[in-house]
C-alpha cells in the first residue's frame, strides 16, 4: 500500500501544477457556492434555535394564562352560586309579598325590578363564566399538546442517541463521544480515529465507525445531520492549489465523511457538509492535549421541527 502512495504522489503532484486557469475558478466557485450555502444552513439552523426558544416562551405564557383562568373561573363560579342563592331568597320574598295586601304593592314592585335586575346579572355571570370554562378547557388543550410534542421530541432525540450510541460500543470513548445538547444529538470523533496528520482521507477504522453510524440512523427520514470539520490553530504544514488553510482542511474532511456516509444508505439530501477551521475550539490551543481535543469532526443531528412550527403558526 505504501508503495502504491509512493508511486502515486509525483503523479498527484505533477497534474496539481498544471490545472488549468477554468478548473481553478470552477473550484473557487464551487467554494463560493458551498460558503453561501453554509452560510443559509446557519441562518435556518439559527432560525430554529430561536423557534425553539420562541415555543419554551409561549408554552410559558400558556401556563400562565390557564393559572389566571383557573382563578377567574373559581371566582365566578362562586359568584354564580351566590347570585343563585340571593334570587332564591328575593324569589321567596316576591311569592310572599303576592299574598300580602296591596299597601305592599310597593314594595312588591321594588322586589320585582330587584328580581329582574339580579335575573340578568345572573344570565350574564352564567355567560361569562360558560365563555371562561370554554376558554379554559381550549388552553388547557394547547398546553397539553404543546406538552406532548415536546415530550416526543425529547423521547424521539434520547432513543436516536440510545441507537448511535449502542451502535459504536466497540470505539473507546476518548476515539468519539455521543451527547445530547439542545435537543440534538451531538457525535463527536476524533482526530486519531478518521485521519492521519493533515489528511482528508478517512483510514479504515474510521470508514468502519461512520458506516455503523450509517446503519444506525440511515432510515430516519425526519432529521437534518450536519457535519462539522473542526482543526486546531496550527497552520497546515503542505499548501496546495485547492487547500491553503486549516480552513479549507476542515471543509475536506466534512466533505470526505458526508461521502462515506451516503456511500452507506444516508439520504444526501439529509446532510449539510460544514467546516469550521480553527474558530470554534473545545480549549485553549495551549498544549498538546488542548489541541488533540479541538483536532475533531462533529455529527450534529437535529430532529425535524415541522410540526412544532405547525402549532407555533395556529397560536
Amino acid at each position: 500500500m505504501k508503495f502504491r502512495l509512493l508511486l502515486f504522489l509525483p503523479v498527484f503532484f505533477l497534474s496539481s501544477c498544471i490545472v488549468t486557469k477554468k478548473k481553478y475558478d470552477d473550484v473557487l466557485a464551487q467554494k463560493v457556492k458551498a460558503e453561501g450555502e453554509l452560510a443559509e444552513k446557519n441562518a435556518q439552523l439559527e432560525k430554529a434555535n430561536a423557534s425553539i426558544q420562541e415555543l419554551a416562551g409561549v408554552l410559558d405564557k400558556l401556563k400562565q394564562d390557564t393559572t389566571e383562568l383557573n382563578e377567574a373561573y373559581r371566582t365566578t363560579g362562586k359568584k354564580l352560586a351566590d347570585l343563585n342563592a340571593e334570587y332564591d331568597q328575593l324569589n321567596s320574598y316576591y311569592k310572599n309579598l303576592l299574598n300580602n295586601s296591596g299597601k305592599l304593592n310597593r314594595d312588591l314592585a321594588q322586589q320585582k325590578d330587584q328580581l329582574l335586575a339580579i335575573q340578568e346579572n345572573l344570565e350574564n355571570t352564567r355567560k361569562l363564566n360558560d365563555s371562561l370554562s370554554t376558554s379554559l378547557a381550549e388552553r388547557e388543550r394547547k398546553v397539553n399538546e404543546l406538552e406532548q410534542i415536546l415530550a416526543n421530541k425529547d423521547k424521539a432525540v434520547k432513543d436516536l442517541k440510545d441507537r448511535i450510541t449502542n451502535a459504536l460500543l466497540n470505539f473507546k470513548e476518548n476515539d468519539l463521544t455521543v451527547k445530547v445538547k439542545n435537543g440534538k444529538v451531538y457525535v463527536s470523533l476524533a482526530e486519531q480515529l478518521l485521519f492521519g496528520s493533515g489528511s482528508i482521507e478517512v483510514d479504515s477504522k474510521g470508514v468502519m465507525a461512520l458506516q455503523q453510524l450509517a446503519r444506525a440512523i440511515k432510515d430516519q427520514r425526519d432529521i437534518q445531520i450536519m457535519i462539522e470539520g473542526h482543526t486546531d490553530n496550527v497552520p497546515i504544514s503542505k499548501k496546495s492549489q485547492y487547500m491553503q488553510d486549516n480552513w479549507d482542511l476542515s471543509v475536506m474532511r466534512a466533505t470526505s465523511i458526508t461521502k462515506i456516509l451516503t456511500a452507506a444508505g444516508v439520504s444526501a439530501k439529509q446532510i449539510t457538509a460544514a467546516g469550521k477551521g480553527e474558530f470554534s475550539p473545545l480549549a485553549l490551543n495551549d498544549n498538546a492535549q488542548n489541541k488533540q481535543k479541538n483536532r475533531r469532526t462533529e455529527i450534529i443531528i437535529t430532529p425535524n421541527l415541522d410540526e412544532i412550527f405547525k402549532i407555533l403558526e395556529t397560536n
